[in-house]
């Protein structure tokens, strides 16, 4: 992924978008409350324009490769 990377000493090792500060979670967790890409490129000019793509797309294939666990709830 071009646009995102990990890096220990950068946010505590958490994905950013490359050559910022700014975390792949601080971007999604934007979109939720209706927020647009152009909104979220506006307030953070130093952001390419596939940013935010690229943000959603590494959540994608986090999600895809994960294995999710589901819980049941005790019975009574």
């Amino acid at each position: 992924m071009e646009f995102v990377e990990i890096r220990p000493e950068v946010m505590r090792g958490k994905p950013v978008i490359k050559g910022t500060r700014i975390t792949v979670e601080s971007i999604l967790e934007r979109l939720p409350s209706g927020e647009t890409e152009a909104q979220i490129l506006q307030e953070n000019p130093t952001l390419p324009p596939e940013a935010v793509r690229a943000a959603i797309f590494y959540a994608l294939q986090v999600l895809k490769n994960e294995d999710l666990l589901t819980m049941r709830l005790p019975e009574k």
